[in-house]
């Protein structure tokens, strides 16, 4: 009989076992009982170290003293009356109230419901009605916000102001725990199934809806964070606001790790690089707004380990490399269901491949069609995720009083519905395609607006792009391209007939914007990211203030 031979695996499939193998060993270890049990865990494990530095506050928390803070606020928050259960409203800054008063309301057992600090008064007005908030934290800067509101949907007593007291407010942020001790016993513990944040989406199609998130949910959030680093992180650094569920799971990440968070008021792409040097930060979310800055020669003088570079064009990822000397990895994650697919640190073979990676831990991947069958790899669909059979649900719950929103969102099985066109190679791993909706049908032709929008950023005096489709009699629909240009750029630096040459170069004919429009700022939703609906929504012909490549004239 003739010896047998078997071809090796590629780096990719190894690093793919080896990572599987690392990351769902984390499974058979038990969560800690609730949030609170992690913090005192890591308190009483590093009471010295510092958990959070607000450097531009000047203020920096140990775990001991977050520890005391939380269970002061905690006392507080119950003598205002504050139960298991209770849903509490937050919109504040990205400074200390914020993960002191999240820890604390889990720590109750109550239920935080995040507030974008940009919302109008119509807009929060919206989520105080829809997410039945009984208790408004609320910096004394937005109050005006608040009393704008056509109804008053909270009275004066039910709101806690941050920052100072305000006349006719009883009720001030800093003095109600000024009194209270700093240790905290729930009158009933908080479990792994309660609900804890009521998490609104983007709403881009509509107004948005809350997302139902458990303690169950954000720990493993937080836990599969640490793994995706192999718990090596030691400083972190959180650019983005505490309202949107980056900076939450960043936050449990850092506990887990007994690591240090350098939080920043505000995004910055001008100073991001200097924070990471000044700070010596291992890990960040890292914005491709930065690599627009010139390069240094000293660039690559850091201590990151690793970048998550979330939506960044496949071919940017060898050049962060080589250029800044981390490892640029890509993943997948949403608010419904927290972290879904990573490309492991030791994945080198795939850098750049424009892959999101593989599941993690707790979750089960698959691409389906529209009746919820799984589709052969290779071939589109949309991307599902569940979690794994036999394990507790620790994605969304469901949408908060909306029952047809929830039904509509799963397959039988219980496989959400991303919303994401993604396909899979045969070797297991997961492509991005762009959201199912965000597609241009011209000519009987799909093309994907993320692709053209990431062709488009390619040019250095592009900031940001956003594709829609145009309605077309001849061809069904046309693709048009808004483009915010570079800081300091104008029109006249990058005008249509530069856009088009360049677009020529790297697309087919058909996929190539037919109109451009340049604007100074973009529509956002909550998550800061382009509200296209409200690019429709604009004005009743897109065609209109655009220039028409085929025509060759401003219309």
């Amino acid at each position: 009989m003739p010896e047998q031979t078997f071809e090796a695996p590629d780096a990719a499939t190894t690093a793919l076992w080896d990572s599987e193998r690392n990351m769902h060993a984390i499974e058979a270890a038990p969560l800690p009982a609730n949030v609170a049990a992690l913090l005192h865990e890591a308190a009483a494990e590093v009471p010295d170290r510092p958990v959070l530095v607000f450097f531009d506050d000047d203020e920096t928390i140990t775990y001991g003293e977050l520890a005391r803070r939380v269970a002061r606020t905690a006392h507080a928050l119950v003598r205002l009356g504050v139960r298991h259960g209770t849903h509490v409203s937050v919109m504040v800054y990205s400074e200390a109230t914020y993960p002191v008063t999240w820890l604390a309301l889990a720590s109750i057992g109550a239920v935080t419901q995040p507030l974008n600090y940009g919302y109008t008064s119509r807009e929060l007005q919206y989520m105080l009605e829809d997410s039945t908030a009984e208790l408004l934290i609320i910096d004394r800067a937005l109050l005006p916000v608040f009393e704008g509101m056509e109804r008053a949907l909270l009275p004066r007593e039910r709101v806690i102001v941050v920052g100072s007291a305000a006349p006719g407010y009883p009720h001030e942020w800093r003095s109600i725990a000024a009194d209270c001790p700093s240790t905290f016993t729930p009158a009933r513990e908080p479990v792994l199934d309660d609900l804890m944040n009521i998490q609104y989406t983007s709403g881009t199609t509509g107004m948005p809806k809350g997302a139902l998130q458990t303690q169950r949910y954000w720990l493993t959030f937080g836990r599969v964070g640490a793994a995706q680093f192999q718990d090596r992180i030691e400083r972190l650094l959180i650019a983005q606001p505490f309202y949107y569920i980056d900076a939450q799971w960043l936050l449990l990440m850092t506990i887990y790790q007994r690591a240090t968070a350098y939080v920043a008021r505000r995004q910055s792409a001008s100073r991001f690089l200097g924070w990471l040097k000044q700070y010596r930060i291992n890990y960040c979310n890292f914005p491709e707004v930065v690599s627009k800055q010139p390069e240094r020669a000293d660039d690559g003088e850091n201590a990151m380990m690793v970048a998550s570079c979330y939506s960044h064009r496949p071919e940017n990822y060898p050049w962060y490399e080589r250029r800044y000397g981390f490892r640029a990895r890509q993943g997948f994650s949403m608010t419904e269901a927290g972290c879904v697919l990573y490309v492991p640190m030791e994945a080198t073979a795939m850098t750049g491949s424009g892959t999101v990676g593989i599941p993690v831990a707790f979750r089960e991947v698959k691409v389906l069609d529209a009746e919820g069958r799984e589709v052969p790899r290779g071939e589109v669909g949309e991307l599902c995720v569940r979690s794994k059979p036999g394990a507790p649900t620790s994605i969304l719950l469901g949408y908060y009083n909306k029952p047809e929103a929830t039904a509509s969102a799963f397959h039988d099985g219980g496989w959400f519905r991303t919303g994401d066109a993604a396909r899979q190679d045969p070797s297991g791993w997961f492509f991005y395609l762009g959201r199912r909706k965000d597609l241009v049908r011209r000519n009987q032709e799909n093309i994907s607006a993320v692709e053209v929008e990431s062709v488009l950023r390619g040019l250095p005096d592009i900031m940001e792009a956003a594709v829609l489709p145009v309605p077309d009699e001849l061809r069904g629909e046309e693709v048009k391209a808004y483009l915010l240009l570079a800081e300091g750029r104008t029109r006249a630096d990058c005008p249509p007939e530069t856009v088009v040459a360049h677009c020529e170069k790297l697309l087919a004919r058909f996929k190539i914007p037919r109109y451009i429009e340049y604007v100074t700022e973009f529509p956002r939703t909550p998550s800061l990211k382009i509200k296209k609906s409200a690019l429709i929504a604009a004005k009743p012909d897109l065609r209109v203030g655009c220039y028409d490549r085929q025509e060759q004239r401003w219309r």
